[in-house]
């Protein structure tokens, strides 16, 4: 019998991968117990990456989430883990030396037992000190190397870079193939050097399924001495994610691994209650294709997690596009020929860029180049024209060291421009803001929170959560749901008056009681606003006012819980007795 291999179930990654939104607290409180049912997961991939940033995106507190989810698995023995950007953080841009030690401070007091920390580019000194932020926070830091598939990231250049991590303090190691184009016999050589130097640690493998190599690259990395392998489950499991927990269970038990065993019976539920939650309303915000594999990601090496970004970037400029050669009367382009050219333009732009790993967020911004590029050169003009600040960034050195040489073009742009390049340390760049935001916290009488998590989250998104304390990001999510509600009926052939009649008959009208002016609310510091859609209301909430003619204000109460489904009557409109304001759907849930 081989070695003894254990699962890590990748649960927000499966979400990150599939689709704009991950799962609220309640639903992941909900799901945390089947997952431990299940009896085969050592670590669950709790928080990290988006996860923060999305809970903020729809409203919700993300320490709470976080609290929440991890909890149970802390009290079943599992390790938590979470996904951690370096110089980046838990964001897209760097982040001040003082937000990251803090970072690791608030997530270990949340519960989270392990941090895996990457660099888009590979460049340890990015990832140095957050190994030793991540130890003085009694964290376990895992670092990690980004794989990807050109002529400067071999085995060799790997190799070097997991020596200096490990000598850094690093017990674990994560091959992080987030593309999934690491090539199956290279992943098992780089497993295999960095065994036979440092047999005392820990190989944790990340591969996404989205071209196709995944399953034969886990085979190769447990052959050589991988301890831990990143599994998904269905409903989200394959496509462009990871694969499935059952499959890779099967082959390494049939390879004579000793594997943990599956119960199924939970496994279903789990599957079933996931699908609930797509269901519910994260499935409005998946991209089908993403449940589609594609040998064409080998070509151009993108992320599996950005494929629904690229084609909602697609589908954006799609329209213009053909416009443009219409009127050069030149035949249009479909979504899949546009694909083609944005796959055949990153395979170009990569090389010229120095080869920096592709993912988040260089991955966001080679595609970006290779997008503006590609539509510049549809109107005629030259490439490169396009290139926004944190591209530049990357190209001068801000960020770190590119793995590659900068093309000649590029070198000659940045000259023209008057940029320079540097190659001090990145964090130099990002001087110390904890003060200004501790400072912001108390002038808004905020509570800097459990452990200075709160403050934590000022600092690390500032304008998510400045959006999440004044309600904006929550009526924006509102409204963003009701809006991809309504397009999805109308791909099924109903008309704008349909889905009216459709979503009114699952609701309630709240009616005025008398003939008047309608007053939602009296707001003396900004306009006076109806309420949004998807506010809740409670039986005994005043719902608005009516002034009538005879000058009373007359309450209207909403009578029951529930949520607004549409609004009917903007703020001082002139109602009759018995029209409808509002349409409230009823839910039972607390407030």
């Amino acid at each position: 019998m081989k070695k003894e291999i254990k699962f890590s179930l990748v649960y927000r990654d499966m979400w990150q991968s599939s689709g704009k939104y991950q799962p609220r607290a309640d639903q992941l409180v909900r799901i945390a117990p089947l997952i431990i049912e299940m009896g085969c997961f050592s670590r669950v991939e709790t928080n990290g990456g988006a996860f923060e940033q999305v809970n903020l995106l729809y409203g919700e507190n993300p320490n709470k989430a976080v609290r929440a989810f991890t909890k149970p698995f802390h009290e079943a023995g599992i390790q938590t883990h979470m996904l951690d950007r370096g110089l980046n953080g838990l964001r897209m841009y760097p982040v001040p030396a003082d937000v990251r030690r803090l970072m690791y401070k608030v997530k270990h007091a949340q519960g989270v037992d392990i941090t895996r920390i990457f660099c888009g580019l590979n460049e340890v000194r990015n990832i140095i000190p957050s190994i030793r932020y991540a130890l003085e926070a009694g964290m376990i830091p895992q670092a990690t190397l980004c794989i990807t598939f050109s002529p400067v990231h071999t085995v060799e250049y790997y190799t070097a870079i997991a020596e200096r991590l490990i000598e850094a303090g690093a017990p674990e190691i994560c091959l992080k193939d987030m593309a999934g184009v690491g090539r199956p016999e290279m992943l098992g050589r780089l497993t295999k050097a960095i065994k036979e130097r440092h047999p005392e640690i820990i190989i944790q493998y990340h591969g996404h399924s989205g071209p196709g190599l995944s399953m034969a690259s886990i085979l190769e990395v447990c052959e050589n001495g991988a301890d831990i392998i990143d599994v998904a489950m269905e409903p989200i499991s394959w496509g462009k994610v990871h694969p499935d927990v059952i499959s890779v269970q099967a082959m390494l038990k049939d390879a004579g691994f000793q594997v943990p065993e599956i119960n199924m019976k939970a496994y279903m539920k789990a599957r079933a209650m996931t699908q609930e939650f797509i269901d519910d309303f994260l499935g409005y915000f998946m991209d089908p294709t993403n449940k589609h594999m594609s040998s064409l990601l080998l070509k151009c090496g993108l992320p599996g997690g950005m494929m629904g970004s690229m084609m909602a970037d697609l589908k954006g400029v799609h329209s213009g596009i053909n416009m443009i050669l219409r009127g050069k009367n030149e035949p249009e382009l479909s979504i899949d020929d546009l694909l083609v050219m944005l796959f055949d333009e990153v395979e170009y732009v990569w090389p010229k860029l120095g080869y920096p790993p592709l993912v988040t967020p260089f991955s966001q911004y080679v595609k970006n180049v290779a997008l503006m590029n590609v539509m510049s050169l549809i109107k005629g003009e030259e490439r490169w024209t396009m290139i926004d600040n944190h591209t530049w960034d990357m190209i001068l050195g801000k960020s770190g060291r590119l793995p590659g040489t900068l093309a000649p073009e590029i070198i000659a742009l940045a000259n023209e421009k008057g940029y320079e390049f540097t190659d001090e340390d990145p964090q130099k760049n990002y001087p110390d803001q904890l003060d200004e935001y501790r400072k912001e916290m108390t002038e808004n009488g905020w509570d800097f929170g459990k452990d200075d998590e709160e403050l934590f989250e000022l600092a690390m998104h500032d304008r998510q959560y400045r959006d999440y304390k004044s309600g904006v990001a929550k009526k924006r999510f509102e409204d963003d749901l009701q809006r991809a509600k309504d397009a999805a009926l109308a791909k099924q052939g109903f008309s704008e008056e349909e889905v009216k009649r459709m979503k009114r008959a699952k609701a309630e009208p709240v009616t005025a009681m008398e003939k008047g002016r309608i007053i939602w609310e009296i707001d003396v510091e900004s306009p006076s606003m109806p309420p949004e859609v998807g506010h809740k209301y409670e039986p005994d909430d005043v719902f608005c006012y009516i002034a009538t003619p005879w000058n009373t204000y007359d309450k209207v109460l909403a009578n029951f819980s529930g949520r607004v489904i549409e609004v009917c009557a903007k703020q001082g409109a002139l109602v009759n007795k018995g029209e409808p304001l509002a349409y409230i759907e009823r839910c039972e849930e607390p407030a």
